[in-house]
């Protein structure tokens, strides 16, 4: 199959890692800080200093609540609030890959003692949602889910937060919208790998504590029961002083400052919601139009339109031969296609709607409809 250069986009669409900012992708590594030594008063200042006071602003932060940069990505950080944060008892709510992993993979490493209480949330029965335990000591949520494209509605959110137990604290993981949602003030503790809306590499977890959550973690500095590296009272000391637990992916870092920085001159996350909402809305439009696609979260309430998930309906037509086509462009950009991911059994296909996969509108996710609309036509000619 030979599609036309000229329909064919030019911008990243994948879930993740995404497209990161143009400055990013352009600049060049010997202009950067990335070969300066971590605890030097030039980097704590110039970097992680600035890039928390940035991040602080930009998600309009209470000044006392605390920016950790954790090392490992986002799983690692999932493991360090479930083995600092919890006194004993952890509920949560699974309804994908990712909060599942949270919920069911992560605590399972748990000692037995650790009570846990995990509720398979559907989406199509909302009510399910109050089995959850908001008494626990700890409460998992995933406002987003990168793997089905489940969201989780700002109305739900704030009922748990307002139903919490009074030394009970929410744990979000908030890496599928982290940037590109306004989200409600409602947790203690939010973490978020880089790799989505802010368009920057992995290596490192941005970590966001409530002063509670914070002096709860320093409480158990010295628990000889908690696995060093997964104790965050160490990186809760050190970024008291802007300083990392130990050695950052420092490319990372400066990605979400040069992120941050553009964010906020564009007018914040505010701005970054309406245009990711924006791309989906383009993606949507055409999906309208088709006569093989359709959105496969149903209920508009609960569909997650940082990450969009489409169903092909067409039973002649299979999403490895989508991604297939676009990797045959040999275009880098296009080569990861837009696979669904792994755990997700319907025929579906998984979109990257991100604020910087088109800064400039939805030019690109149009270029993306008639890229899909000519796949999906020579497919069926070839089945004739």
């Amino acid at each position: 199959m030979k599609i036309p250069k000229r329909i064919l986009p030019s911008s990243t669409f994948a879930a993740g890692p995404a497209q990161g900012l143009e400055a990013v992708r352009e600049t060049p590594l010997s202009e950067t800080m990335f070969e300066r030594r971590h605890r030097t008063p030039f980097i704590t200042e110039n970097l992680y200093k600035k890039t928390a006071v940035n991040l602080r602003k930009l998600f309009n932060l209470p000044q006392d609540y605390l920016v950790v940069f954790f090392p490992g990505g986002a799983t690692a950080a999932m493991d360090a609030v479930v083995w600092t944060l919890n006194d004993g008892h952890i509920s949560g709510l699974s309804f994908g890959a990712f909060s599942t992993l949270w919920n069911e993979k992560i605590c399972r490493s748990l000692p037995p003692k650790v009570k846990k209480e995990f509720v398979d949330f559907d989406y199509k029965n909302p009510s399910s949602a109050k089995r959850l335990d908001t008494k626990a000591s700890l409460l998992l949520l995933t406002p987003n889910e990168t793997s089905n494209g489940i969201a989780l509605p700002d109305s739900l959110l704030e009922s748990i937060y307002k139903d919490k137990g009074k030394n009970t604290l929410i744990a979000w993981d908030a890496t599928s919208c982290a940037g590109a949602r306004v989200l409600p003030k409602c947790f203690d503790i939010m973490l978020f790998g880089a790799q989505k809306a802010f368009g920057a590499p992995g290596g490192t977890c941005v970590i966001f504590l409530s002063p509670k959550a914070a002096e709860k973690a320093l409480s158990k500095e010295n628990d000889g029961n908690i696995p060093y590296f997964l104790n965050l009272a160490h990186a809760v000391k050190k970024a008291q002083a802007y300083q990392p637990f130990n050695t950052p992916c420092n490319t990372t870092i400066w990605a979400i400052a040069q992120a941050c920085e553009f964010m906020l001159k564009l007018g914040g996350i505010k701005n970054m919601q309406k245009l990711s909402k924006a791309h989906a809305a383009a993606i949507l439009n055409y999906v309208k139009k088709s006569t093989w696609l359709e959105p496969l979260i149903k209920d508009a309430k609960y569909r997650s339109y940082t990450t969009l998930t489409l169903e092909i309906t067409d039973k002649d037509i299979k999403d490895e031969q989508i991604n297939r086509a676009l990797a045959q462009t040999k275009k880098t950009n296009l080569i990861d296609g837009i696979e669904k991911y792994s755990s997700i059994k319907e025929n579906s296909l998984r979109i990257g709607c991100f604020p910087f996969v088109d800064t400039k509108g939805i030019g690109q996710f149009e270029k993306l409809c008639l890229t899909l609309d000519f796949i999906y036509k020579e497919l069926k000619k070839s089945k004739r």
